[in-house]
């Protein structure tokens, strides 16, 4: 019987208990994006340790699950130029929507933030659009 699907359920409470303990405790809305480009540019230089320590989580805890159970199957293409390519338009859209799925689809949806609720609308329209086109026209996924 398939089980990848619990991976995915583990995976959703975990994010929104985050989400959770680090507007609990940092009175801060939880963004990837906004972690990482804070580091990235520098706007986040006075809270660097704290942004470092939420990566090194990130990072860490799917790669300690992976060596203890064995990684799941995520049918990611293995084709590098793709995941690359992929990589930096995601990067590219999260900072021209200022946030990422983390931010407007776990914590903006359950504090029914309009911002976060439209981002979130539109970003899963355009990774439905980018699979069709990407996987039924061009064969690239």
């Amino acid at each position: 019987m398939q089980m990848d699907w619990i991976y995915g359920l583990l995976g959703g409470f975990l994010i929104g208990t985050g989400g959770a303990v680090y507007l609990l405790a940092n009175g801060r809305i939880m963004g990837a994006s906004g972690i990482i480009g804070g580091l990235v540019d520098g706007s986040g230089r006075v809270t660097g340790r704290e942004r470092l320590c939420f990566l090194a989580g990130v990072l860490g805890l799917p790669a300690l699950m992976a060596l203890l159970f064995g990684a799941p199957d995520t049918h990611a293409t293995g084709n590098i130029v793709v995941l690359i390519s992929a990589g930096l338009l995601v990067g590219v859209g999260t900072r021209l929507a200022n946030g990422c799925t983390s931010g407007h689809g776990v914590c903006g949806i359950s504090r029914l933030s309009l911002r976060g609720i439209v981002a979130t609308v539109f970003y899963i329209l355009a990774g439905g659009l980018s699979v069709i086109l990407f996987r039924h026209f061009l064969g690239v996924i």
